[in-house]
């Protein structure tokens, strides 16, 4: 595996200059942002730096060239903040901002596109097909078999999906996701660990197991429930190790820059299967790449750091 190193940034928190942290937004996924963004502005603030609260939602993107703010640290979930839109705007802005460019966040969030990437580059990922209103229910699942996920394929933190035990409701499954997005897909499931893995300035930090007692690891588990169980490291050193590659390469191909998490399933016999790509990754007390970070002896402030230094544009 990467080295992860746990030195702090030598930048002098002050000469990253005026920084907007970009929450909030007009997603599904706002009140998790929300969340983000404010352990975000606290972290750098605490190291000295000139953190502000920038909610998109409330106030037009050319106020940050109008006052003067030098960088943005995207703390933004899902749609118009994950999938390339806030990034072509800060742009054309010419503010360097966190995380990966236009395309591999356009591509990231897009989780079709991004196993069409994955797949085409040889990496490991469930059977897939996209469904739509005319969809043969029962030829899906005769070529899918039982059970299967549906999910919206451009909305994050477990919106609108569904885990189908029989083929009766696949309907039901396709018409919540499709509530959400024009594009539906739905994918094998997979029996085995889920497992995530942060990855930060191109080192892979400490993978996660997740379990939980719901049918899966949905909104709630995510964000509201205490019974949600984290191991970190989530797998034994060796397929740590094992692993790293793979996961950086996942992370390659899609183009991304900065930091993201990217998320798995391990079966039993061991084989991974690419599941998402985020990059844009939760923050909150509940989330995953602080946990990882402070396995790696990182802290929440030194992180934020790295994460902003490493902020860029085009």
């Amino acid at each position: 595996m990467n080295a992860v190193t746990t030195k702090p940034s030598i930048l002098n928190p002050q000469s990253f200059g005026k920084v907007a942290v970009l929450f909030g937004g007009r997603s599904a996924e706002r009140e998790v942002s929300l969340k983000s963004g404010a352990a975000v502005l606290a972290g750098l603030k605490r190291s000295g730096v000139d953190a502000h609260a920038f909610d998109p939602k409330e106030r037009d993107l050319s106020d940050l060239k109008k006052e003067g703010f030098e960088r943005a640290f995207i703390a933004l979930h899902g749609r118009f903040g994950e999938d390339g839109t806030v990034q072509g705007a800060l742009e054309l802005l010419g503010i360097p901002y966190t995380g990966s460019g236009v395309m591999a966040s356009a591509v990231s969030m897009d989780k079709w596109r991004t196993k069409l990437v994955w797949k085409a580059a040889g990496l490991p990922i469930p059977d897939f097909e996209l469904l739509n209103a005319d969809s043969d229910w029962n030829a899906v699942v005769q070529r899918l078999g039982l059970p299967l996920f549906v999910k919206p394929a451009n909305e994050g933190s477990s919106v609108g999906i569904s885990k189908v035990k029989q083929a009766g409701d696949l309907k039901a499954a396709y018409e919540l996701a499709a509530r959400y997005d024009s594009l539906v897909l739905v994918e094998r499931f997979v029996d085995g660990q889920e497992v995530q893995f942060p990855i930060v300035n191109g080192k892979v930090l400490p993978s996660i197991r997740i379990e939980t007692p719901h049918e899966f690891y949905d909104y709630d588990a995510k964000y509201l429930a205490d019974d949600t169980r984290y191991t970190c490291p989530g797998l034994p050193a060796e397929m740590e190790r094992q692993f790293a590659d793979i996961v950086l390469r996942s992370f390659d191909v899609l183009g991304c820059r900065g930091w993201a998490r990217v998320d798995l399933i391990i079966d039993k016999s061991g084989q991974p299967y690419f599941l998402e790509m985020n990059t844009s990754p939760g923050m909150t007390d509940h989330s995953l790449v602080p946990m990882a970070a402070r396995q790696a002896g990182i802290s929440f402030e030194q992180l934020v750091l790295r994460i902003l230094e490493a902020a860029h544009v085009g």
